[in-house]
């Protein structure tokens, strides 16, 4: 029996998960749950547990906030189908927080069911669901933008920020919107949320190319979110230190997780595939889109930032960011996160084929900008 023994110690040593699932574990963990610390924010100053104790599911389904199917006991998930649970009493959503089946938020609740603690994770902006119960209640994609919901509508809750002018800012926003400047310039000029997956080969995280993903979630994690980090930038002024800094050492394995989501491929009944074959040769023809969006992601291979009259952009993003500039957004699942531009100013494919086509002078006829916006649904 020694033999079985040895096979059996074997098997199981093959069972042990390596250092590497173990990073994708931790980074998933801190994605989706770790605040930083950032409850001192959203609870302390904000007041935020408060706002929500008052507000229905149906409410916080439509300002974009969503639920997890997997977090939520075979029981209640009956009682959802069944239509018997009620979406318009506020005791519902606290139910959810408790169960921690609201994505992208970590509330604690008592025994008096008051949500006591309020803060936020990564994945509020960053990860939405598949829908699959209910339009804002399925299981999570981790990565894809929230293009449904409206930060601004929800920080316009607050009482602390019911000042006129304030309020004015935040609800002028939309969906799908963030500024993560204003709090450090006081403009108003929110751009989309962008994808957090496919970022494996892209050197520049941010629109106006201020640097990589360990930059990006530095500066979201300690200036937007308001963990409890460092983050120290001379170009932006910021030279924020917490001691104990609970963002940097986490760094590593959210890269490693944000790094390991791959880029959702485009649905192939989405798009003409004849077209986007001939599409594909007008992308490294006539189009000239190759000499930016450079494959396999479909952005510059290198770290290459272009002024906005190079591409006939609006440049406010660009002058208050640190570069001036903007970078080459990367191509992959397009079709999958209308509208465009930084700003979404480009509301379908078709508008931004027109724009290169007009602003570049291409000459593209009727015919070829067709299959290009083929061939760009298919990336």
């Amino acid at each position: 029996m020694g033999w079985l023994a040895a096979i059996a110690a074997c098997t199981s040593e093959k069972l042990v998960t390596s250092p590497i699932d173990d990073v994708l574990t931790d980074g998933k963990a801190v994605f989706r749950f770790d605040t930083f610390g950032d409850e001192a924010f959203w609870t302390d100053t904000l007041k935020m547990h408060q706002v929500v104790q008052g507000i229905s599911p149906k409410t916080a389904l439509g300002v974009g906030l969503k639920v997890d199917l997997d977090a939520l006991p075979a029981g209640l998930v009956s009682q959802l189908k069944a239509g018997q649970v009620n979406l318009d009493d506020p005791a519902t959503t606290v139910a959810l927080l408790g169960l921690n089946a609201v994505v992208g938020v970590q509330a604690s609740v008592d025994a008096t069911n008051t949500v006591t603690r309020f803060g936020v994770t990564c994945a509020l902006c960053h990860s939405t669901v598949d829908n699959s119960l209910a339009p804002g209640i399925g299981r999570r994609l981790d990565g894809w933008p929230n293009r449904d919901l409206n930060p601004g509508l929800i920080l316009s809750l607050s009482p602390a920020l019911q000042a006129p002018a304030v309020h004015a800012v935040l609800t002028s926003w939309g969906p799908g919107k963030y500024d993560a400047h204003w709090n450090h310039d006081n403009q108003n000029g929110p751009v989309l949320i962008p994808p957090a997956y496919g970022l494996a080969g892209v050197n520049l995280e941010t629109y106006t190319g201020e640097g990589g993903i360990p930059y990006w979630n530095a500066y979201v994690a300690v200036t937007q979110m308001h963990g409890h980090g460092t983050f120290v930038d001379p170009r932006t002024g910021d030279a924020i230190r917490y001691n104990p800094d609970r963002v940097t050492p986490k760094l590593p394995a959210l890269q490693q997780y944000e790094l390991s989501l791959t880029t959702p491929p485009a649905p192939a009944d989405s798009f003409n595939a004849a077209a986007a074959v001939r599409g594909q040769t007008v992308f490294f023809g006539a189009g000239t889109c190759a000499n930016c969006h450079v494959p396999p992601q479909y952005t510059d291979g290198g770290f290459g930032l272009h002024n906005p009259a190079e591409v006939c952009a609006d440049g406010g993003l660009a002058t208050r960011g640190t570069t001036g500039k903007y970078r080459t957004t990367p191509l992959r699942a397009l079709s999958l996160h209308p509208p465009y531009y930084h700003d979404g100013s480009l509301a379908t494919l078709a508008d931004v084929v027109i724009h290169y086509n007009t602003c570049l002078n291409l000459g593209l006829s009727a015919g070829q900008q067709a299959d290009l916006v083929q061939f760009l649904k298919s990336l």
